[in-house]
């Protein structure tokens, strides 16, 4: 899968990359069909120490897939928002699973009639 990472309002060091990196990679495993990732990591001026944003936008075959989150840190940012897309992901797969068997389903009926 292609990890496309921006960070706004600073520059990411290159274990924070790695980090998002592996934590993107471990979307495969729960739906192999995942084409592309964009994270988007921000700095926000507040008051706050949650003030670290991440954003990621993920593409799937007829679908996209985004979530948004703010923490202290950037890593407790993907984590949880990796979290939040590992559900996504398995609510768009149980729905896909369920079209295609409704499908099957009103195909073998077709063919019981005729």
């Amino acid at each position: 899968m292609k990890v496309r990472i921006q960070s706004i309002h600073f520059d990411a060091d290159k274990k924070l990359l790695a980090f998002i990196q592996r934590k993107a990679d471990k979307l495969d495993q729960f739906f192999d069909q995942v084409i592309s990732a964009q994270v988007y990591l921000r700095l926000e001026k507040a008051e706050d120490e949650l003030n670290k944003i991440a954003e990621i936008k993920v593409a799937l075959p007829g679908c996209q897939l985004f979530v948004k989150e703010q923490c202290k840190t950037f890593e407790e940012a993907t984590d949880l928002a990796m979290e939040s897309l590992r559900r996504q992901v398995d609510r768009y797969k149980s729905k896909l699973r369920n079209r295609v068997s409704q499908h099957k389903y009103e195909l073998s009926m077709a063919y019981a009639v005729a």
